[in-house]
């Protein structure tokens, strides 16, 4: 039996054009996760992401924000290391310190 392929392509309006981006099935669940908590949709999102990135193609942008954004989520449940949360850190152009 064939498996499926956990990349998955999907069209969306980034910016009022549409594209089409390329991602694991997991980056997406994520995204739309993310957009849901932030009262946005996933295209609004994208959109906000492709803003704010300085180089690269936009699914490495989508993959590293989703990224930052699950590291964040994770020190802020680790009661043994305290961490002040910035929510706009992850639409930075700035580097973590």
């Amino acid at each position: 039996m064939p498996r499926s392929s956990p990349i998955v392509k999907r069209s969306i309006v980034v910016g009022g054009h549409k594209t089409s981006i390329t991602l694991e099935e997991a980056f997406w669940t994520e995204l739309k996760a993310i957009a849901l908590t932030e009262k946005m949709t996933a295209a609004e999102l994208v959109t906000r992401i492709d803003g704010t990135r300085e180089q690269g193609n936009l699914s490495s942008a989508i993959r590293l924000f989703v990224l930052r954004h699950v590291r964040n989520k994770a020190k802020l449940t680790d009661v043994a290391h305290p961490y002040i949360a910035e929510p706009e850190r992850a639409f930075s152009r700035q580097p973590s310190k």
